[in-house]
């Protein structure tokens, strides 16, 4: 049994709670509706960067190379032109032309975007010279699928320096592409960005209050009183809002990772209160309500108290992770968790106390029902402890092969339903004009342009044509499933590099140096020079497009093979060498990156550190659970049924094929906080039973029979409300609810099944001995 708090402390607290129970709640409302504004104001951080350690190498590159060669979060906006060229000429249509300059005017308008680097057909081949290489050039980003598409490529401001918000700059555009007469297509990584953000934001918040209704109404047809129903709502509201308002004071801001909080938050809210709920209905069958309470809480203390701290230690572990989102998660949590607990004994002595609280039912034909499922198991465990074992292991073992096909999703297409506009739009452009994820490769180059440099340049971006290159006409061949990209032998649909503007710089009878035609072309086209080159940091970039709707194992492999070839390529080296080699230095080498890159590189970066946190916490919880026992081997007894959701969860994700993704790349860790609640409360009422004076089989039954009840009706009821997450927008939210309500069967098992059968084992090992000492 866990260690009572001094009884002199504990008694005192307890009556105080009970006698200031309507000043308490008084209070605890009036708190809530003051911290409910500054909860409202909690941000959301949407960057890209926020989900990466400081100075994880693919966070670093993309800094450099926005440093060198300014933001590229680009926003390609594409529709239908049929009348787009002239016949048998490289010049618009007068009406094609006009249509795409007042289009572009009108997207120019639009807050929050870099009007000057707008790109679009009209303005590409406004002058007659050269317009065949141009045309050439453009396309498959300012046109495709036959001269039958074209585009607009708008440059995005960044938020440090937009006027309004990335979502509404967004939102803006895509209203007025759907205007546009035909309707236009919008993709990019910003948009592909923002739309994960906001779904998980509005889906998140409207599918909690959702999943909360769906869990009263679990609760009410289980419990069957109003009173029972309104304690765990109230309490998870309020606790949310606390935390919430907290976070906004201390600076503090949700990201991708935290999103799930208010979930979370959730759980642990529920487990408790239905704890105290069930303790307190069976304490009141045979007292008055005042004293009932009294009892129940003296009785739950130490097990509520050494819930919270448990779960607030196993969050926060995760304070050690180098991302930042993954670190702030864990103190959120751990916050939240403590303002759980101050939740609970400010609201509930007031709820529970308030009017006429009448006497409670009697055992309802479902608690007799589960009770008889709970006495069976236990009878089970009892009598086939070696067949339960057996079949444990096994079902671990099976479990833990799906480890092996275990497969990180990096198509971040895949993060959206097939019906959703980012997917769609992503279709249109990537069949029809070609690839809509921005990337680059960049490398040293000499502060004055040479002519071998330059040859050199243009041989490389003419060897990642010709490797990797597949033409619009390949492309437009195929269906519209995305698989088929496995089978081109390129990925990139345009190679642009600074030898395209160089090569088109010619005079008849004139010989003129690379540095001569870089300059004429900066004076023609500053812009297009700028964005590739950069004197002052020697760096030089070939901007590449690649399509996003690709398998994850071949867009790695694309990276890391441009990037290889660039380093080949370009080998530049530090003065240093050892021996007769040369020392590549890591800040001069080549190196692949962008959007495009840092999103294929995100799951990696979540889950860079998450099995080191799941360990710590692994090993942390349960010699935290040893030392509330005071018992090295109800500490190891608990790992068990800890560890057993993980493997369930985990192998069946490979077993089904469930890759992991930005959600589930947390659920090793979020389930060992979510288990060892019920560990604990099981094992302080089986232990409380045995202190009365009950055999092993008598405390093991009584422990099923009265806390197993409410850990079902507790389990079941979370998963009812997180199978709401079904129905969200963003793929991740669908698997979390799924994984989580697994978890949680998991853990519900294992405590069910696991913690009798290692419980009836040491302590009948300890009970049998005592039995032939009697004897003797």
């Amino acid at each position: 049994m866990l260690p009572e708090i001094r009884p002199t402390l504990l008694t005192r607290t307890v009556d105080w709670l009970i006698r200031w129970r309507v000043a308490l709640l008084v209070l605890a409302v009036v708190m809530t509706a003051v911290a409910w504004p500054i909860s409202r104001r909690l941000k959301f951080d949407y960057s890209i960067e926020a989900m990466y350690a400081k100075k994880d190498p693919h966070l670093q590159d993309f800094q450099a190379s926005r440093a060198a060669f300014g933001g590229d979060e680009f926003l390609i906006v594409a529709y239908e032109e049929p009348n787009l060229f002239e016949p048998d000429s490289n010049a618009l249509t007068e009406a094609a032309a006009r249509r795409i300059e007042k289009f572009a005017e009108k997207l120019n308008q639009i807050p929050g975007l870099n009007a000057d680097s707008t790109q679009h057909l009209a303005k590409a081949l406004k002058f007659p010279y050269g317009r065949a290489r141009i045309r050439e050039i453009t396309e498959g980003t300012l046109q495709g699928d036959r001269s039958r598409v074209t585009a607009i490529v708008l440059r995005v401001l960044p938020g440090a320096k937009s006027p309004v918000s990335r979502d509404e700059t967004i939102a803006r555009v895509r209203q007025v592409a759907a205007e546009h007469d035909p309707p236009a297509m919008v993709v990019g990584e910003p948009a592909q960005m923002n739309d994960m953000f906001r779904y998980v934001q509005e889906d998140g918040r409207n599918l909690f209050w959702v999943s909360l209704a769906l869990l009263a109404f679990v609760l009410l047809v289980l419990l069957q009183k109003l009173r029972w129903v309104i304690l765990p709502v109230v309490v998870v509201i309020a606790s949310i809002i606390w935390t919430e308002a907290f976070l906004v004071l201390s600076g503090l801001q949700l990201s991708m990772v935290s999103s799930i909080l208010n979930s979370l938050m959730t759980i642990i809210g529920v487990q408790s209160t239905m704890h105290i709920s069930l303790t307190f209905r069976q304490q009141h069958r045979s007292l008055p309500p005042i004293e009932a309470l009294r009892k129940t809480l003296i009785e739950v203390a130490s097990p509520i108290w050494w819930l919270v701290v448990t779960t607030s230690f196993g969050f926060g572990v995760l304070y050690c992770s180098h991302i930042n989102p993954v670190a702030s998660f864990g103190i959120m949590m751990a916050i939240g968790s403590m303002v759980m607990l101050a939740a609970v004994l400010m609201f509930l002595p007031g709820i529970v106390l308030y009017g006429e609280l009448g006497s409670e039912p009697p055992p309802t034909a479902s608690d007799r029902r589960v009770a008889a499922v709970l006495g069976q198991i236990t009878r089970t465990v009892e009598q086939h402890p070696r067949k339960v074992l057996g079949g444990s292991l096994a079902l671990v073992a099976v479990a833990s092969v799906g480890f092996l096909w275990l497969r990180v999703e990096t198509d971040f297409s895949k993060n959206f339903r097939e019906n959703s506009p980012i997917v769609q739009a992503l279709k249109y452009v990537e069949k029809r004009l070609g690839g809509a994820g921005s990337w680059e490769v960049n490398f040293s180059a000499p502060e004055t342009l040479t002519d071998e440099y330059i040859d050199k340049v243009r041989d490389f971006a003419e060897r990642l044509r010709g490797e990797f290159g597949v033409s619009l006409e390949e492309i437009a061949a195929t269906d519209d499933s995305g698989k088929e990209l496995m089978h081109h032998k390129g990925r990139l649909s345009k190679v642009i590099a600074i030898t395209d503007g160089l090569d088109q710089i010619k005079l008849p009878f004139v010989s003129m140096t690379s540095e001569t035609r870089l300059n004429i072309l900066k004076g023609l086209q500053a812009e297009f020079v700028n964005s590739l080159y950069n004197p002052s940091t020697k760096r030089m970039r070939i901007l590449l497009r690649g399509y996003e709707r690709q398998p994850a194992e071949t867009k790695l492999q694309l990276i890391t093979e441009v990037e290889r070839l660039a380093q080949e390529t370009f080998p530049d080296t530090n003065a240093e060498a050892v021996g007769d080699e040369p020392k590549q230095s890591p800040d001069l080498r080549a190196k692949s990156t962008g959007l495009y890159v840092l999103l294929s590189f995100l799951i990696d970066s979540l889950l860079d550190d998450q099995w080191t946190s799941s360990w710590m916490a692994t090993v942390g919880m349960t010699a935290m659970v040893w030392y509330a026992f005071r018992s090295l081997p109800i500490g190891l007894m608990s790992l068990l049924p800890n560890l057993f959701p993980n493997v369930l969860v985990i192998g069946m994700m490979g077993w089904v094929g469930l890759p992991i993704n930005i959600a589930t790349a947390m659920i090793a860790c979020v389930s060992m906080g979510l288990t060892v609640d019920t560990s604990i409360i099981y094992l302080d009422g089986y232990q409380r039973a045995r202190a009365r004076g009950m055999r092993v089989n008598e405390a093991l039954q009584e422990t099923h029979s009265d806390i197993g009840r409410s850990l079902v009706y507790s389990n079941f009821a979370l998963m009812a409300g997180f199978s709401v997450l079904s129905l969200s927008h963003f793929i991740p939210l669908v698997y979390f609810g799924l994984l989580i309500s697994l978890s949680m069967l998991g853990g519900l098992i294992g405590n069910l099944v696991f913690l009798p059968l290692l419980l009836g084992w040491w302590d009948g090992r300890k009970e049998a001995r005592e039995d032939r000492s009697s004897i003797g």
